[in-house]
């Protein structure tokens, strides 16, 4: 479920991508360059790719690769996966929505709110939303010599054997407390899942009710994304879908195991969600067109903190400049066990894409759900859509 980083990548020609079949006899054109990039990256990794494209020549979807290990099925272009840290927008935006009905103050002490944990009293619920809290990653941080240091389970054998446990948000987020912060709060920028975990905590503290239940009110029943849903501990993706893998050194050999039945209460508000490129599309052209945040909270949600790979941070959304060419992309990366997801858009919402890759390899190295290739392979799809768009 850690947020996979935007790399820049040069697209490479080859053959055109066996296997993928467009949505309609219609489509509009066969976009050779976003079918090579396509290729690519099941090259790279990935055992599946479906991905949605809406653009100025219109809508597009394909997909490649196949739904299993060994198997011959084609992915379905409209399948569901696990979609891992684009939930933080979701989550984000229910939250800012709480902001503009006078429930929350994004720069209040998140301490006034939940005030059972022991949370530095200047942490803010802005400095959640935009992980400048300094909090330390309950999922894992990097140590200087790439491994991950992880408060639960979540690589190699030690994962695949506790995929099924379940955990509770508050339990998570007091093993995260328990650690020194890793820098003073607002001084630094470093991505942790504990920031979110606290934001669907906050959410059901000022709601009354859960936050899943606030994210189906506000966001899924409105917007009609009858295929996303919040698992809980519900171990199954429901519907068609592509399974996931992940692989682990085991000894001197390499182990790949099937991971798509597991248990992500470990990811909660912070990536938990199940839901299809066609829902997660539906979901960026509603935010960027001003459905579900006022103009003055979606400027707030786009105000950025610089990251990485000339990318910003806002209220649970990451903001890229592509260069020349590929103009400014707006959304967020998703990871979690057998899954790896790209969600973005333009600003105004006129250009967008969401793409799922299956994944059949791992960061032996770490132990991350996805290597560095992969990432990169995932990135040169995006750069296909956006800069040739």
């Amino acid at each position: 479920m850690r947020s996979t980083r935007m790399l820049t990548a040069l697209l490479t020609t080859g053959a055109l991508l066996a296997g993928a079949v467009p949505a309609s006899a219609a489509a509009p054109q066969d976009r050779p360059e976003v079918r090579a990039a396509m290729a690519e990256l099941l090259a790279a990794g990935a055992l599946g790719v479906q991905l949605r494209v809406h653009d100025r020549r219109g809508d597009w979807t394909a997909s490649a690769g196949a739904t299993k290990l060994g198997g011959r099925a084609p992915v379905p272009a409209n399948g569901r996966f696990r979609t891992g840290s684009v939930t933080k927008v979701f989550v984000a935006t229910v939250l800012l929505q709480l902001v503009g009905e006078g429930k929350v103050k994004l720069d209040q002490p998140v301490r006034d709110y939940l005030s059972e944990f022991t949370v530095d009293g200047r942490i803010t619920v802005r400095m959640l939303l935009q992980h400048t809290s300094g909090l330390f990653d309950y999922s894992g941080e990097h140590r200087p010599d790439g491994s991950i240091e992880s408060l639960i389970p979540l690589a190699g054998e030690r994962f695949v054997d506790s995929r099924f446990r379940s955990y509770q948000p508050a339990e998570l987020v007091r093993l995260a407390l328990a650690k020194p912060a890793n820098f003073e709060p607002g001084a630094d920028w470093s991505y942790s899942n504990t920031n979110y975990l606290l934001a669907g905590l906050l959410i059901e503290k000022v709601t009354g009710t859960s936050y899943a239940s606030q994210l189906r009110r506000r966001v899924i029943l409105p917007l009609g994304l009858w295929d996303t849903s919040l698992p809980g501990a519900q171990e199954n993706i429901p519907g068609p879908h592509a399974r996931g893998y992940y692989a682990y050194r085991d000894a001197a050999s390499v182990r790949t195991v099937d991971v798509t039945l597991l248990n992500p209460s470990w990811a909660g508000a912070a990536g938990e969600m199940i839901t299809t490129t066609r829902d997660v599309d539906t979901f960026l052209a509603a935010l960027l067109g001003g459905e579900l945040l006022s103009p003055p909270l979606l400027a707030e949600m786009r105000k950025t903190r610089p990251m990485a790979d000339n990318a910003g941070y806002g209220l649970g959304l990451i903001q890229r400049d592509g260069g020349p060419g590929c103009g400014t992309m707006l959304g967020h990366t998703g990871g979690i066990h057998g899954y790896l997801t790209f969600a973005f858009a333009s600003p105004d919402g006129s250009t967008r894409m969401v793409l799922s890759a299956s994944l059949r390899t791992a960061n032996l190295r770490s132990g991350d759900i996805a290597d560095p290739a992969t990432n990169e392979a995932a990135a040169a799809v995006q750069a296909a859509v956006f800069c040739t768009s």
